[in-house]
Order: C-alpha cells, then structure tokens, then sequence
C-alpha cells in the first residue's frame, strides 16, 4: 500500500464520522465507499521480477497503445506507449537495471493520454537509465485526471530491474524508448504489469559475448 492511500482514507473515514453524527448515517456512506476505493486504488503488489538477461520490463501495469519507431536525439528508437486507467495499479517501477543518469520534469498540458500530441505536450517526467550497455528513456506524462506525478529517485542513483521509482496518480500514461535493434515482445492490445511483463529484450554486447566466449574456452582447456 502506497502510504498516499492511508493519508487520503483517514481523512475520508473522519469525515464520515463527523457527517454520521451530525445528519444520518446513511447520508456518511459516499465517504466511506471513496475512502474504500482509495485503499484499493494506491495498492501495490509484490510482482515477481525476470531475471533474464538484457530484458526490459514494463514500468506499469495497464494496456499497450501503441508500439512505433520514433526519432530521439538523432536517433531511432522504439517507442511503446501504455495507457493506465483508474483501475489500474499506477506505482511505476525501473525498466531496467543501472543508473540514472538524467530526470527532465516538462511542464505541460493536460490532455487525454490516449491522443497522439500528449507524448510531446503533456506534463511529464523524463528518466533516462542506463545499464546492461544499454540505455532506457522513460515517461511518466499525466493525463486528463492525473495532475500528481511522483518519482522518488535521483540523478546518479543505481535501480534494479524493475525496483519501485515512483507513481503517477489517477489515470495516466508512460511511454518507454528503447534501442530500435531491441527484439520486442508486446503489441498493441497488449496487457501489462509493472515489474512482471518483458517489453523487450536487448542483444548481448560485445563484451559480454566476449566473457561467454573466454568461460567457455577456459572451461575447455581443463
């Protein structure tokens, strides 16, 4: 439970029992339900995280809008888009393993997080992360109900995959781009899970094939 949901559910319950004792208590139910509601909307799940490598894990849980190749910093890159409804969980978790090296917070507009031009317009967070030999941009963007983004981390701190960085409240939107060479493993309509759900995997680097290389040859030698 994200502490959030304590903080707001209290309130509501209090409110509740003054409005019981000054009216009915029929008339206290409507605050009970939404302090109700509230406690459900800001769980938060253990999720079992992959540990395979070069995998890249979805920050959120909700459905894939979109997946297209996209020019960033002069780049191609992938881009995939999932969409959080109210119902969904919206604690946002690290794609990936490694460090952050850069957090942009964009003012913006708060339009609905299905539209094509919120990408780019509306109000967002930016975190780029990087590890693996690979780097993940990725966007916490608010949407028409969401006007509270929240990311707990800084620049320079080391995350693990799919480690808790954060969440956007009420409906909501984050975009992942990613290396076009990246073997995806979504599509749109795709369902998600933050921490749990493999967007995409990484090719091994250089260095890495390197090491295997030299383990197995060593192991032959013997």
């Amino acid at each position: 439970m994200v502490a959030d949901g304590y903080y707001y559910a209290i309130s509501l319950f209090g409110a509740a029992l003054l409005i019981g004792w000054l009216t009915a208590a029929v008339w206290a139910a409507p605050a009970l339900l939404l302090a109700a509601f509230l406690l459900w909307f800001f769980r938060d799940p253990e999720r079992t995280i992959p540990n395979s490598g070069g995998a890249v894990v979805s920050p959120a849980d909700g459905k894939v809008t979109d997946v297209s190749p996209v020019f960033a910093g002069g780049a191609k890159q992938m881009r995939i888009s999932i969409f959080l409804n109210v119902l969904d969980v919206h604690v946002n978790r690290s794609p990936i393993a490694g460090i952050i090296r850069d957090v942009r917070y964009q003012r913006g507009e708060f339009m609905n997080a299905m539209g094509a031009n919120c990408a780019e317009q509306n109000e967002q967070n930016i975190v780029t992360v990087e590890g693996e030999g690979q780097r993940v941009i990725f966007k916490q963007i608010a949407g028409l109900l969401a006007r509270r983004i929240v990311f707990n981390k800084k620049i320079g701190d080391t995350l693990a995959r799919g480690e808790r960085v954060g969440m956007i409240k009420f409906g909501s939107r984050v975009d992942v781009l990613l290396d076009a060479t990246a073997s995806l493993q979504v599509r749109v309509g795709d369902r998600v899970k933050g921490g749990a759900s493999v967007l995409a995997y990484f090719e091994p680097n250089r260095q890495e094939l390197a090491s295997v290389d030299a383990e197995k040859v060593g192991q032959g030698e013997r």
